[in-house]
């Protein structure tokens, strides 16, 4: 009969995974420059077979229980006739009301006692070496950073924390997380070797998840709230609202036209966003949000004014294939479509207007309900001035007139 492997009888795909991600983070550096190795020498016998000896390790109990009563520092449980427990009070942000049901982890059985020891969910616990447990979130501090992450100290020992499991997004400069002190989750333990492996990442995801489940069951569209800018992308801007990101897109930036969400806002930002849409079929759901939506709308203050006839000025913002968008005013654009350019046929919108050019046109229309203004340039100029205005001559009849002279000599009328 052969002796399993503990790291393959576990089952878990994870353990691999990381187990990898923490190789690669050590790189070439060795236990002994990562670890306190006579300091864990000495604890190690005191319960080593708490850890399990590896990085797998049996995930806790959760169990709800109904709370009895408050006895000095402790909490007393209750989940059946004949199982209680006991949860320490600082485990609590404030003290819980007995007759109300709350969720423990279970951390171990006290024979003494004849009690469950239970942690709170999510609950920073005081670390000590011979305590630690696979699972546990404990607070740990960081005290330097090396190539593959965050150099910790736990219960008077070294611990590690590679870069993949400082946050829930990238992080560029771990140098800031120098001297803090932060809740971590011991997700490997190995007292022989001497060897803890940190996560902060696991720690905010529970959280995040309980963030998560609180927003969708308040959040409706038309909510106006406060988020932050993660991730600039061409098409918008991610933003956290506390538990889970929503989408600004490009068009909800701003009501000026824009070619990079980055003009407008950037990572980091605090905003206010209004929601949008909310769609719960899609895993995770996906929130649309507005940025300019919390803004007064420029349109409505400024395009009242604006008449049909009035003669304006405005800059080229855009060229498309039917015309070019003017701005009027920020946030007031009218078109000049492609027949209002020029008296004459106009075949390239670009051999009239350029962007950024300044022009000088004739309102031909306003309807405010579809935010449409329509412009022309030609009707600022008789037709005489646009017959006499020289264009160049155009590559094509050149070659035409140049193939005709070849054969038929000098040229003279319409084509002359």
């Amino acid at each position: 009969m052969t002796t399993p492997d503990p790291k393959k009888s576990s089952g878990s795909s994870l353990d691999s995974k990381l187990e990898a991600e923490i190789e690669a983070a050590l790189g070439d550096m060795s236990l002994d420059d990562m670890m306190d190795v006579s300091d864990t020498k000495r604890a190690a016998p005191a319960a080593a077979h708490k850890s399990g000896g590896g990085a797998g390790g049996s995930q806790r109990e959760e169990k709800t229980g109904l709370i009895v009563d408050i006895r000095g520092k402790e909490v007393y449980v209750e989940f059946g006739p004949k199982s209680q427990g006991i949860c320490p009070l600082d485990h609590f942000s404030e003290p819980p009301k007995p007759g109300t049901k709350e969720n423990f982890l279970v951390d171990r059985y006290d024979k003494n006692e004849g009690m469950l020891i239970l942690t709170k969910p999510g609950s920073v616990q005081k670390a000590e070496w011979e305590s630690l447990e696979i699972g546990q979130t404990v607070e740990a501090r960081c005290t330097g950073v090396n190539k593959g992450g965050l150099e910790m100290e736990i219960a008077k020992h070294r611990a590690f924390m590679p870069a993949g499991q400082v946050d829930v997004r990238h992080i560029a400069e771990l140098e800031v997380f120098v001297g803090e002190k932060m809740p971590c989750e011991v997700i490997e333990l190995d007292r022989q070797r001497g060897r803890i492996i940190l996560s902060r990442r696991s720690v905010l995801e529970a959280e995040r998840g309980r963030l998560r489940e609180n927003l969708l069951e308040n959040l409706e569209v038309g909510h106006q709230l406060p988020a932050v800018i993660t991730s600039i992308q061409p098409y918008g801007a991610f933003a956290d609202l506390g538990g889970m990101d929503g989408l600004i897109h490009i068009s909800d930036l701003s009501y000026e036209r824009i070619n990079d969400p980055s003009e407008v806002v950037k990572e980091g930002d605090q905003v206010e966003v209004r929601v949008l849409k909310i769609d719960t079929s899609q895993d995770p759901p996906r929130i649309g949000l507005g940025l300019k939506q919390t803004m007064s709308d420029p349109y409505q203050e400024k395009a009242g004014a604006i008449s049909e006839g009035d003669e304006v000025t405005g800059k080229v913002t855009k060229l498309m294939a039917f015309g070019a968008f003017v701005e009027l005013s920020p946030g007031v654009e009218g078109l000049i479509h492609i027949s209002e350019l020029s008296h004459e046929r106009v075949h390239k919108v670009s051999s009239v207007v350029k962007p950024g050019e300044v022009v000088k046109v004739k309102v031909v229309s306003v309807d405010h309900n579809n935010r449409r203004i329509g412009l022309s340039l030609k009707q600022m100029t008789s037709q005489e001035q646009s017959e006499n205005f020289d264009r160049g001559e155009d590559p094509e009849m050149r070659k035409l007139k140049a193939q005709l002279s070849e054969k038929f000599g000098e040229l003279k009328g319409g084509l002359g």
